[in-house]
């Protein structure tokens, strides 16, 4: 089964903050932080049973060197992937699954 990756409102925004703080300490470095994004979303795309379940639906996939989570559910009936947060590791963890 192919499965689809859905970015929620507060994901995108997540990740294009990131991007620029990235991106304004050192040029080029926002890019490598969305591409490790997005290869973590292709993987969880071919195998999106294999991240953490934690509460309640909701499953996380640690982003190779950048200190980020991706915080997601999964859909099988429609083959979708919600991303919920693109979430940085020094956060608040009370505040992963709040919008």
């Amino acid at each position: 089964m192919i499965f689809v990756s859905v970015l929620s409102e507060r994901a995108y925004s997540e990740l294009l903050e990131a991007w620029e703080w990235y991106e304004d300490k050192q040029e080029g470095l926002g890019d490598r932080f969305k591409d490790q994004i997005f290869i973590s979303l292709n993987n969880i795309e071919k195998n999106p049973f294999k991240g953490t379940q934690r509460k309640q639906s909701f499953r996380e996939v640690p982003v190779k060197t950048f200190p980020y989570i991706i915080i997601y559910r999964i859909e099988s009936e429609t083959s979708r992937i919600y991303v919920d947060s693109v979430f940085h590791t020094s956060r608040n963890p009370g505040k992963k699954y709040k919008k």
